[in-house]
């Protein structure tokens, strides 16, 4: 059987007060878009699923999130709803203009290729690393498109100088103006439309864990600490559960920091159900880069623990996700004996959504990234409404539930050194 019949000690299964932490992705919009968007996929879910689920807005220094009932299958649940806030973090490493915006685009394109980690990558799923790409091939058609109407544009205005002036010098003047101008007026748009076109964004996402080639930067180290203390303070309350959703690259912030609460003795056994649900992971961009000893160690460990519960769960529809790529195995730190986690699902976007759904989000990558947290109008065994609001803990949910068969376990990083 798999780890899921293990079951973690902690209180028992039925849950009818839950603390739930979000780590958000590399995202530096506010965290009430979560909160909305629960409201709105909740009651959409509810009205598909028939159940219930009332949301409260909630507010209090130092952290930002809701309050949730839920009567699912008769029971009645409290849901408390946190979100770990780093979009600070976020929005200052995005603070770069143009030029050094290309200039990070350069370096992060050859820590990937030098390191021998996007050949690898691509092994696994080629979705996430065409997306991984999508910027790079952007950022330089949108400098060939600013060069190129430059250039035209150049010349037109040293027609026109010299046909006022009869000088030599104001055509080469008229033409060199007319290109800058021209030039930095372009780009400059481009950057302005970002919000259609994720290219900037997804540029500096990328960019972010590469600069260090996979070691985690001071800043975030240190509000990972404060994530920690905030996790542990709700182990000591008398919920029943307690569940971190990771997503995109919240997940691999969760892996870190559960793992630093379990080094640390700092997860009490006689206190809540405590459990893991990786959504939309994209863990390998990190995992297989040089320098990511701490992650490998982070990822190496909480397989082989009993105490957290770790659902991962991805589609294939996905193509921003490594789908159902182990992040354990495909980083090649699985131990030889003893592996438990993580569970690996599909949420097979194909079948829990319908035809019609499904054609009109199937080309929308960045909004079926996010699918996770919505809901699905041909529910399967994954309804993040029922994790987070239901009377089941994610162990008892998926207790009997087998990993998806489709799974890629096999270790394809070349750095599996961990930290000490």
């Amino acid at each position: 059987m798999h780890a899921t019949d293990d079951r973690p000690p902690g209180k028992p299964a039925q849950v009818r007060r839950r603390q739930v932490f979000y780590i958000p992705g590399y995202d530096p919009i506010h965290p009430r878009r979560y909160r909305e968007l629960y409201r709105k996929e909740g009651a959409a879910q509810a009205a598909i699923s028939g159940y219930q689920i009332d949301l409260i807005g909630r507010q209090r220094s130092g952290s930002y999130g809701w309050q949730v009932t839920g009567r699912i299958d008769g029971v009645e649940t409290e849901a408390e709803f946190d979100v770990l806030v780093w979009a600070d973090i976020v929005r200052d490493s995005m603070k770069l203009n143009i030029a050094q915006t290309y200039l990070l685009m350069a370096r992060t394109a050859w820590t990937y290729i030098a390191t021998g980690a996007l050949w690898r990558l691509m092994r696994l799923r080629k979705g996430p690393v065409i997306a991984a790409l999508y910027p790079v091939g952007m950022l330089m058609l949108q400098l060939v498109l600013a060069l190129l109407l430059g250039h035209i544009l150049g010349h037109v205005a040293a027609f026109f100088a010299v046909h006022v002036t009869f000088s030599a010098i104001a055509m080469v003047a008229g033409y060199w103006i007319g290109f800058a101008v021209t030039v930095a007026v372009l780009l400059r748009w481009f950057r302005a439309v970002d919000n259609k076109l994720y290219v900037y964004y997804l540029m500096h996402d990328y960019a972010y864990s590469a600069r260090s080639k996979g070691a985690n930067p001071p800043e975030l180290e240190a509000r990972m600490a404060l994530f920690a203390d905030q996790i542990e303070r709700a182990l000591h309350t008398d919920v029943d559960e307690v569940l971190v959703v990771g997503h995109s690259s919240g997940a691999h912030l969760a892996v870190s920091v559960l793992a630093d609460l379990l080094r640390a003795g700092r997860v009490p056994q006689d206190g809540p159900a405590l459990a893991f649900l990786s959504l939309g992971q994209v863990m390998p961009m990190v995992s297989f880069l040089p320098d990511a000893h701490r992650l490998r160690r982070d990822l190496h460990e909480l397989s082989m623990q009993t105490r957290v519960a770790w659902v991962d769960v991805t589609a294939p529809g996905d193509g921003c996700a490594f789908a159902l790529c182990d992040p354990v195995a495909v980083t090649g730190v699985a131990p030889d004996q003893g592996k438990r986690w993580p569970l690996v699902v599909s949420a097979a976007f194909t079948k829990t959504l319908s035809p019609e759904r499904w054609k009109a989000l199937r080309w929308r990558f960045f909004r079926l990234h996010f699918q996770y947290l919505c809901a699905f109008d041909r529910p399967g065994d994954y309804d993040y409404f029922q994790i987070t609001a239901g009377p089941m803990t994610l162990a008892d949910r998926y207790r009997k539930r087998r990993p998806s068969a489709s799974r890629i376990e096999n270790p394809v990083s070349k750095y599996t050194s961990m930290a000490a």
